[in-house]
């Protein structure tokens, strides 16, 4: 008798760990996608001054900057996760392209609020990648607990579902910006 009484007891410890432990890696899940969310929103909080510095400079560019603007808006209404990613791809390509076509601008490279700009751009864009990195490895580890066996039992039991990887899906933004200016 004493020995079935602690077999369930350890069941029930068992149970007790992996459920703790499935929700701190899920606690971190959220937490490492927060720290995307806050490095995103420092990048669209900088768009505006971007916008604004480069406006009289780039006057054929028109496009890209209503483009920036509109993703900035957008994403202040966007839902959910997919969405803050979709249009997060789609700004980065957009901004890519600015920091491209500045190049061709010597007056605009030497203005001191476009290179502290552009430097934030770039501290945040790194923050950006590392924030990203370490949503993807919290998900991994989030899902190959919630795979893994005996641990999947109690995922499964208490309905934990897997995340999503943060990946670029736009195969714009994947490749490098290509600028010409008509010197054909």
């Amino acid at each position: 008798m004493w020995i079935a009484l602690i077999v369930v007891v350890l069941i029930v410890l068992w149970i007790i760990f992996s459920y703790n432990g499935l929700i701190r890696r899920k606690m971190k899940v959220e937490n490492s996608w927060g720290q995307i969310d806050v490095q995103l929103q420092r990048r669209f909080d900088l768009i505006p001054n971007l916008v604004n510095c480069v406006k009289g400079y780039m006057e054929h560019e028109k496009d890209t900057l209503t483009k920036v603007t509109e993703l900035r808006t957008s994403w202040a209404n966007a839902g959910s996760i997919g969405e803050k990613v979709e249009l997060d791809n789609q700004l980065s390509g957009a901004l890519k392209t600015i920091m491209a076509v500045s190049e061709n601008y010597p007056d605009l490279k030497a203005n001191q609020n476009f290179s502290e700009l552009q430097e934030e751009l770039r501290n945040t864009e790194n923050k950006i990648a590392y924030s990203r990195q370490f949503y993807n490895d919290s998900v991994t580890m989030y899902n190959t607990a919630i795979r893994v066996f005996p641990t999947s039992i109690i995922a499964s039991i208490f309905h934990f579902t897997a995340e999503k990887l943060f990946v670029v899906t736009d195969e714009e933004t994947r490749k490098n910006v290509k600028v010409d200016f008509g010197n054909n």
